[in-house]
């Protein structure tokens, strides 16, 4: 397969999967604001420092006070001239699916690009401005919607595993984002902890990743230690770190034929290195090492795999091109 298809269908994946998470995690924060009505504007800032973006952001907007959230929300969900909103990225997955036509299933296609206009459209704009959260309800539709029709319709070949990888490589970024949120701007105080309001706040979290329901199911109660560990180290949920890196590592030894446990160049073991990294680390490792340092630290290990992946694959037969957007 061409280096160029290849890329292409990876960032696609890429970038409506980033459109869906930023979805979430605006709608998380804008639930919780709901929830607790005197959270100060401020505090929507900290979802662009999540977002790695505050500097682009701060040039744009300046400093504000008083109209902080619907700077923030505007900025992550339509701003054209912002590479990783949600209308920027979902132009660019149509854009990358447009190149390589011939290599996704006919439906899919018709999905994104009926999609993209819609978001290109007035009625979005009214609908966004009728119910925020119904909009970004309607953004995780379509993009479930996107990912069911390729696993229903998408043979496994090597396309399929270059979509799914890059859609694993993001979910996992994209997750520990959320969770950075909730250390940037869900707790106002630390008298907060363990209060009503911080338990009703990683709820909104949990919920944010479509995941309240399976946490109770596994651990009942909600402390915010098992909450941390559902979302960085369990296998099973499918939005979790370390099953979305399990499912990379998949991926790429699916691609060259490589057996588990091995590797065959630099792009299998550096994420077969995070991904063992992850396994064998116990959330209380995460909270002594303070959770921000090491999401920090994950998220800088997972653009270091994607950098990797690009010169492995991508920049085989066309070394001049560059790596398509990452997040900071």
């Amino acid at each position: 397969m061409l280096s160029r298809v290849a890329d292409s269908v990876y960032w696609m994946a890429r970038y409506i999967e980033r459109a869906e998470n930023v979805a979430r995690y605006v709608d998380v924060s804008l639930q919780a604001s709901l929830d607790n009505p005197h959270t100060p504007s401020e505090q929507w800032l900290p979802l662009v420092a999540a977002a790695g973006d505050h500097t682009l952001f701060q040039e744009k907007y300046g400093n504000l006070g008083k109209g902080a959230g619907e700077a923030v929300m505007r900025f992550l969900a339509f701003d054209l001239e912002y590479p990783n909103s949600i209308v920027s990225c979902i132009a660019k997955a149509r854009e990358n699916a447009r190149q390589v036509r011939g290599s996704l299933p006919l439906e899919a296609w018709e999905h994104l690009n009926k999609f993209y206009h819609y978001l290109s459209s007035s009625e979005a704009r009214r609908r966004a401005a009728e119910s925020l959260h119904d909009f970004f309800s309607e953004i995780r539709t379509a993009s479930y919607l996107f990912e069911g029709i390729l696993e229903s319709t998408m043979s496994r070949g090597e396309e399929w595993h270059f979509l799914k990888l890059g859609r694993c490589l993001e979910r996992a970024d994209q997750t520990s984002r959320i969770l950075d949120v909730k250390y940037f701007i869900l707790l106002p105080t630390p008298a907060d902890v363990g209060s009503v309001v911080d338990d009703l706040l990683w709820a909104a979290l949990l919920h944010s990743v479509s995941g309240y329901e399976m946490f109770r199911r596994r651990h009942g109660r909600i402390l915010p230690g098992k909450v941390v560990d559902f979302l960085l180290l369990d296998r099973d949920f499918p939005r979790a770190v370390l099953h979305c890196l399990e499912r990379a590592e998949e991926c790429l030894l699916a691609v060259s034929g490589t057996p588990m446990g091995s590797y065959r160049n630099q792009a299998e073991k550096q994420i077969s290195r995070l991904r063992a990294k992850l396994a064998y680390t116990h959330v209380d490792e995460v909270i002594a090492k303070g959770l921000h340092e090491f999401l920090d630290e994950l998220q800088t290990g997972l653009n270091a795999a994607g950098e990797t992946i690009f010169g492995t694959f991508f920049a085989l037969d066309t070394p001049a091109r560059q790596p398509a957007q990452a997040q900071a």
